[in-house]
This record gives structure tokens, C-alpha cells and sequence, in this order.
């Protein structure tokens, strides 16, 4: 079992920046891959990005390229989500996932261990 852990939303204004951690308790980290995603319209999930357990793999949706960078620190058993330029339209619930099955996934039914969230909300 993994527990994983959000945290770092909040209110920011458009334009500006957060980061987002999300700590894992229970497995190491390091073999795991980690996603990110959040709630959009007729869709449970969005893919947001992804990193490869070893941090040499990264993916990104095309909304946030650019502007968005996953990273991962697995001595400290954290992921990241910077979080930048940030839109109106990024306002969401943030969540984290992880699995030890597949290398960097953008399907959220092929994750197996899932935060609780952290909310996200960017005022225009």
C-alpha cells in the first residue's frame, strides 16, 4: 500500500505561481511512476503530466507545457508539480497517483494509488 499526500494549493492570482507537493508513505517512491491530474468538463480525471520513477521521463498535457514542470525527489519520497503563468482555467482539485506498473501513464485508470487532492483556485 501507498498513502500519498497533497498539499500547496491555494488561491493565487492569475499569472502567478504554486507548488505542489505530494508526499508518499508506506513503498518507496523510487520505482514508481507519479501523475498528475485534475477534473475537467465531461471527464472524472484530466491527465496534467507525468514523471518515470527515475525522474528521466516526463510528460505534459498540451494545456499546461510550457508552463507547468513535474519533478520528483525520491530520497525524500516527494513529488513535485511547479506550478507557473498560471490561468483561470487551471482552477481545479489537484490530485497525485502513482504505480509500479507502467513506466510514465496519461490514463488515470492505469494508476493505482491516489491522494486526496489540494485545491487550486486562480483568480482572474
Amino acid at each position: 500500500q501507498v498513502q500519498l499526500v497533497e498539499s500547496g494549493g491555494g488561491l493565487v492570482q492569475a499569472g502567478g505561481s504554486l507548488r505542489l507537493s505530494c508526499a508518499a508513505s508506506g513503498r518507496t517512491l523510487g520505482y514508481q511512476a507519479m501523475g498528475w491530474f485534475r477534473p475537467a468538463p465531461g471527464k472524472e480525471r484530466e491527465f496534467v503530466a507525468v514523471i518515470s520513477g527515475s525522474g528521466r521521463n516526463t510528460y505534459y498535457s498540451d494545456s499546461v507545457k510550457g508552463r507547468f514542470t513535474v519533478s520528483r525527489d525520491n530520497a525524500k519520497n516527494t513529488g513535485y508539480l511547479q506550478m507557473n503563468s498560471l490561468k483561470s482555467e487551471d482552477t481545479a482539485n489537484y490530485y497525485c497517483a502513482t504505480t509500479a506498473r507502467y513506466p510514465y501513464p496519461k490514463e488515470d485508470q492505469l494508476y493505482d494509488y491516489w491522494g486526496q487532492g489540494t485545491q487550486v483556485t486562480v483568480s482572474s
